[in-house]
């Protein structure tokens, strides 16, 4: 399977596992040994890369409804970014071709609570730092969520600027942990 589409027919993939997942009791995304197989000899073709919390509630493949090899997931609490994520968003996107960044933010995300309470000591405290510079006093966990969200989209579409990476091509959204629907910004 190849990868080479564009950003908007992935978004249009993404939403429709979205819907699929939230109507389905099973896991629908192909991780049979065929793929397993295919991939091991051909590689990977994801057409998508998702940055999202690590959050053991939030699992892109299946909020999605994607096999593998389809997406190039990259996972840290509150889906914060900084070198490593932008480093691993560059391969994917000058090596895999990957054609769409979505950073995935949550309802009811540990960091974005801690942020919000103040909490966060230690290395922690790095990741609620900057938490803090995305959401200010915001209090309301869908919209801090969002606003965090906002930011990191502006962080890789500023640190990709001069590389060619397109506003359509960074997306954000927000799952609902509760419902299964993601909220797209």
């Amino acid at each position: 399977m190849s990868n080479r589409i564009q950003a908007a027919e992935a978004l249009l993939r993404l939403k429709a596992g979205n819907s699929q997942y939230v109507h389905a009791n099973t896991y629908n995304g192909d991780v049979s040994s065929a793929i397993r197989s295919n991939t091991a000899k051909n590689g990977q073709f994801p057409y998508a890369i998702v940055i999202a919390c690590s959050d053991s509630r939030v699992i892109p493949e299946i909020i999605f409804s994607a096999g593998m090899g389809e997406l190039f997931t990259i996972r840290v609490a509150g889906n914060v970014i900084d070198r490593h994520q932008l480093g691993s968003i560059e391969y994917a996107v000058s090596h895999l071709k990957s054609p769409l960044v979505v950073v995935l933010g949550h309802t009811h995300c540990g960091a974005v609570a801690a942020t919000i309470a103040g909490e966060g000591d230690s290395h922690i405290q790095s990741i609620t730092d900057k938490i803090h510079k995305a959401i200010g006093n915001e209090t309301d966990d869908f919209t801090a969520a969002s606003l965090n969200v906002k930011y990191a989209v502006a962080e890789i579409l500023d640190a990709f600027r001069h590389d060619g990476l397109e506003e359509e091509q960074v997306v954000g959204a927000v799952y609902d942990i509760e419902t299964g629907e993601v909220y797209w910004n």
